[in-house]
C-alpha cells in the first residue's frame, strides 16, 4: 500500500522563500496565480533586475515563470509535482516593464505523471514563450488536512 505524505503550500515549510511564489523572498518573483476555469493565470512585470542586456528579460527568468506556472497547474489539480522533463520554445524577446501574462493548464494525467503546458504572452496575445512538461507526481494535496496520526510503536520493555 502506498502511503502519501501531504505536502501543502505551508509558509512554515519554506514556501514563503520559494524563488517563484515566495512572498518573503527579497529577490524572488512573488508570483500569485488565480484559477480561471480549467486553467490558471499569473501576471508578472519584469524590472531591470530581471534583464539579460539592453532591457531584454533573461531567458532563465522566462523559464522560471513557465516552470512555476506549471507547478500552479498541478497544485490547482490537487497534486504536488516536480518537473521531470520540460521543453521551452522562446518565440520573441520580452522586455522589462512589459506586463507578461502566463497561462497554465494540466493537459493529461496518469498514475505517476502529468503533462502540463504554459504560455507567456503580452496583453495583445502576442506569444513570448511556450512550454510543456512531464511532471512527476510526489503526492496528492487533499482538500482538508488529515487528522489521522500514526500509531506510536510499542517499544515498552517488560
Amino acid at each position: 500500500m502506498t502511503t502519501w505524505t501531504r505536502v501543502p503550500i505551508d509558509p512554515s515549510k519554506g514556501w514563503e522563500t520559494c524563488f517563484g511564489c515566495g512572498q518573503s523572498n527579497p529577490i524572488g518573483l512573488k508570483l500569485k496565480a488565480k484559477r480561471d476555469g480549467k486553467t490558471a493565470r499569473t501576471e508578472f512585470t519584469p524590472d531591470k533586475s530581471h534583464q539579460d542586456w539592453s532591457g531584454i528579460v533573461h531567458g532563465d527568468i522566462l523559464s522560471t515563470l513557465l516552470d512555476e506556472a506549471m507547478d500552479y497547474a498541478a497544485i490547482f489539480s490537487g497534486l504536488t509535482c516536480v518537473a521531470a522533463r520540460m521543453q521551452i520554445k522562446l518565440k520573441r524577446p520580452a522586455y522589462i516593464d512589459e506586463l507578461l501574462i502566463i497561462t497554465e493548464a494540466v493537459t493529461e494525467s496518469a498514475r505517476k505523471t502529468l503533462e502540463a503546458k504554459a504560455t507567456i504572452s503580452l496583453k495583445d496575445s502576442t506569444i513570448i514563450a511556450e512550454s510543456t512538461a512531464t511532471m512527476f507526481i510526489l503526492a496528492p494535496m487533499p482538500s482538508e488536512p488529515s487528522n489521522k496520526q500514526e500509531k506510536p510503536k510499542n517499544n515498552a520493555q517488560k
